[in-house]
């Protein structure tokens, strides 16, 4: 069968089962799945399980010790190849078991509204079905494809980072199901690095009337430090530092013994992560009678467009073209596990669905987008290993 011919097949199909993906999605967001809530965790790993299964799909639940636990999964038919490719997602949400209630379902005028539809329960559901059009179409992936769902996504993958680290060590490509990037679906392929510092300062407390100048006020010392912080920022690199939180002093009468802030860093590369991230370290009090504790760094390093991920870039465009898809690129200021794989392997990330209100009260998608995206990542599916490509362009 020749690309066109399948391209137009795999679409054809999945415009059939338009109906279909938007049912299974529904059914997903109704089962409510907070990151913080181990148990609310199972119904809808089991639920993804049984979907996986129906396609031929054998799957292990990898119990957590800190998380609601994770999925793995690949095909029962032993692959003839022995190159593979990571699809990855997550099925934990930010919102509270109950939100359906103030929060609910709905679809109207070609949206679904609902937490987690958007971020990244209809991603869920684009990888289910581009395996079952390919199940069904009878089309064999030169490069077998591999599913690992976490639950601690959106806590920032603690618990699964090492799983989803050893992953992308084995595999030719990892294609990220997060949602896409604006109203025109772009597909992200950068994001932010993101980092998370706590800087505890330790004065001395007086009265503020009597002896003020007996104590070290910690306050009085991070606003100091807060001014070094916000310094930092440079809108031109990319590179952001926010102090978010702050707390200090015990009453207005004393001065304070001690004081804390807590801060968020964003950088496009890891070169200037390893810089900022030296600069906090390097912080110093100006009162030598107050000390500082700090604590964090860059959690999550930057996705940057390496070689391998402009090469992986290159062939979805390339795809995109026979189904008529014109794709655009973008850079996201959030992280997620495709921050992790790009360290290791070819990423694309943002190929889940089109809407936008990630972890807002507004979350939706554009139910008729659903199987265009899903087309996209079938074909993509279908692509050789991209070293093969590599020698092929030699």
């Amino acid at each position: 069968m020749s690309e066109l011919s399948a391209s137009a097949d795999i679409q054809t199909f999945l415009f059939e089962q338009k109906t279909a993906m938007a049912k299974l999605l529904a059914e997903l967001v109704a089962i409510e799945s907070p990151s913080d809530d181990a148990a609310a965790q199972q119904p809808i790993l089991q639920r993804l399980k049984n979907e996986f299964e129906a396609v031929n799909y054998r799957v292990r639940i990898i119990p957590g010790q800190c998380s609601g636990g994770h999925l793995f999964s690949r095909s029962a038919v032993r692959a003839a190849t022995p190159n593979s490719q990571l699809l990855l997602g997550h099925c934990d949400t930010v919102w509270p078991k109950g939100t359906l209630a103030t929060m609910p379902l709905k679809t109207e005028e070609g949206m679904m509204c609902g937490p987690g539809v958007y971020d990244m329960k209809a991603g869920l559901v684009e990888m289910i079905f581009a395996l079952k059009t390919l199940k069904v179409l009878g089309l064999q992936p030169e490069v077998a494809p591999v599913i690992f769902i976490n639950s601690d996504e959106e806590i920032g993958s603690r618990e699964s980072t090492r799983y989803i680290k050893r992953l992308a060590q084995l595999v030719d490509r990892a294609l990220v199901l997060e949602p896409s990037l604006g109203p025109t679906g772009k597909i992200k392929t950068a994001r932010k690095g993101v980092g998370r510092f706590t800087i505890k300062v330790r004065g001395k407390a007086a009265h503020a009337g009597l002896d003020p100048g007996a104590g070290a006020s910690a306050i009085l010392e991070l606003s100091h430090l807060i001014q070094k912080l916000f310094a930092l920022n440079n809108p031109d690199l990319g590179v952001s530092v926010n102090v978010g939180v702050i707390d200090g002093g015990t009453r207005a009468n004393v001065v304070a013994p001690e004081s804390s802030a807590v801060v968020d860093v964003r950088v496009e590369t890891q070169a200037d992560g390893q810089r900022i991230e030296n600069a906090i370290q390097a912080l110093k009090p100006e009162d030598t009678n107050v000390t500082l504790s700090i604590e964090g760094g860059i959690g999550r390093p930057p996705m940057e467009r390496t070689l391998a991920n402009r090469q992986l870039w290159m062939v979805a465009t390339n795809l995109a073209s026979s189904l008529n898809i014109n794709l655009e690129q973008g850079t996201a200021g959030g992280g997620s596990d495709g921050n992790t794989t790009s360290l290791y392997t070819a990423t694309l990330d943002g190929l889940g669905a089109v809407g936008d209100g990630a972890h807002a009260e507004h979350e939706f998608i554009y139910t008729e987008h659903l199987p265009q995206r899903c087309a996209l990542l079938t074909v993509m599916l279908l692509a050789p290993p991209l070293s093969t490509q590599q020698e092929e362009r030699v």
